[in-house]
């Protein structure tokens, strides 16, 4: 079994307000900081925006320390997730896929409630969170809220 310390998740707007760069440097910044505190071990969901973000920096990431592991947490089948996508999104979503060191599908198919459970699946996993939230509505705030109510360590970029 994983010691939870050693686990963070992403969760974060599909949509990127801000200049992505900008919150790719954040990201990076607080995805070395948690690894240089012993967290080994990085979950997230396989969604557009924040996610795919944070899995390719993970990714990068693990040329300076190979020990890290990503997590992808799919809601359902890669193929009914990315179904409304365009082509250049499944593409780098794929090239994702193939690189990540574990994968774990929670729904043979898509639901309703598929994502809310991807999200508490992340949380109740983690000690940590990283988050980009900048509305008070949706699954990231009910993410971030989530995880304040089970105790994790949030970073706010």
């Amino acid at each position: 079994m994983i010691d939870k310390s050693k686990v963070a998740c992403f969760s974060g707007h599909r949509r990127l307000s801000e200049d992505s760069e900008e919150i790719k440097k954040r990201l990076r910044s607080a995805v070395t900081f948690l690894i240089e505190r012993g967290v080994e071990f990085f979950g997230a969901g396989g969604a557009l925006g924040f996610d795919m973000l944070a899995e390719e920096t993970v990714l990068e990431l693990k040329r300076r320390y190979p020990h890290i592991k990503l997590i992808l947490v799919l809601p359902c089948p890669a193929e009914q997730q990315t179904l409304k996508w365009c082509g250049g999104q499944r593409k780098r979503y794929n090239g994702i896929l193939n690189k990540a060191d574990k994968i774990r599908v929670l729904s043979p198919i898509y639901t309703p409630d598929c994502m809310l459970e991807r999200n508490r699946h992340l949380v109740n996993s983690s000690a940590h969170l990283i988050c980009y939230l900048r509305e008070n509505t949706g699954g990231t705030f009910y993410t971030v809220n989530y995880a304040q109510k089970r105790g994790l360590n949030i970073i706010r970029l």
